[in-house]
């Protein structure tokens, strides 16, 4: 009787889950205990510059100079004794967009393993966690630079009722205020009349993943969100979207970031007193909560566990 010798697959570990759940930490926990590395699936976080907006893990700092793996400025940030990917990768002027994050997420987890160690991903922008759980492909759809400077000029609102017109589909799990990634669905639904979907694509076989998703109850995530932003403000977030200004990074561009780049850069413009800023920054960052677990919940392979210690034994158990 002939047997089927079964290829092995390497294991990989998502942790998921909306704004302030606690996933950084989560994540390097696992790393110390499973002798594992860190991919961050953040889409501000690949930006130099943008550290407390983005809540970017501390640096490790030796004799005043930044830690780096094996000793080689390669990208490869390190914190708490454990290398963090995709972190500082790209100038906040630059394009950086889930092709880019595809291509150098899964050269980190070929690093990660030809190490033997353990692949983390971890971060809250689904549509790029999805791209490496189930590989899809992305069009080829060059810049149009042209399109964009006329699309720069519209409001997120307006962008976002062009693209509703062009592809309701891609419209629905969009950040209606992200004026960088309605710009780009906009250059690709006008190229090849909608931006494909990426639900079916297949998952690349040498690869297994767990996608654990950190539940958090509403209100006590609303509340984290609260202390989590007054500590950004008391740690000067304010004044590092300055100096990204002062550096060269416009206005328009600091505001395409979202969320706390958007508000804040309002504030320093003077477009919105103090008060209103905070205000209406915290509640964006409830509703964009709200919309990374729309997104989340409709992945019924994500295992959803409210203790690092259910997490951690379901790691063991993988």
């Amino acid at each position: 009787m002939s047997s089927v010798k079964k290829e092995k697959k390497n294991k990989i570990i998502v942790i998921l889950g909306p704004t302030a759940s606690g996933k950084s930490d989560v994540a390097i926990k696992l790393a110390k205990k499973f002798d594992g590395e860190i991919i961050s699936a953040d889409s501000r976080q690949v930006y130099r510059g943008m550290d407390i907006g983005s809540g970017k893990v501390t640096r490790d700092f030796s004799g005043g100079k930044k830690q780096v793996a094996n000793g080689k400025e390669d990208n490869i940030y390190i914190s708490e004794g454990i290398a963090h990917y995709l972190i500082d990768v790209a100038d906040p002027n630059e394009d950086f967009n889930v092709s880019h994050f595809k291509k150098l997420a899964k050269e980190a987890i070929e690093k990660i393993l030809q190490k033997g160690k353990l692949p983390i991903i971890c971060g809250g922008t689904g549509f790029w966690i999805k791209s490496i759980v189930d590989n899809a492909e992305f069009p080829k759809v060059k810049p149009n630079k042209t399109l964009r400077e006329k699309l720069n000029k519209k409001t997120a609102e307006e962008l976002f009722q062009m693209l509703a017109k062009l592809d309701s589909k891609r419209a629905e799990s969009i950040d209606p205020k992200n004026k960088v990634r309605l710009i780009r669905a906009i250059e690709i639904a006008e190229k090849l009349g909608k931006v494909p979907d990426i639900g079916d694509k297949t998952p690349d076989t040498r690869y297994q993943f767990l996608q654990i998703g950190i539940s958090v109850p509403r209100e006590a995530l609303n509340e984290k969100i609260k202390k989590r932003l007054d500590a950004r403000f008391d740690e000067g977030m304010a004044r590092e979207i300055e100096n990204l200004y002062k550096a060269g990074v416009s206005w328009v561009r600091l505001e395409s970031f979202g969320l706390e780049y958007r508000w804040i850069s309002k504030y320093l413009q003077g477009k919105v007193s103090l008060d209103e800023m905070k205000q209406r920054l915290y509640y964006d960052i409830i509703h964009y909560a709200k919309r990374q677990m729309t997104w989340f919940k409709k992945d019924k392979r994500i295992l959803w566990l409210k203790d690092y210690e259910e997490i951690e034994k379901a790691v063991a158990l993988f």
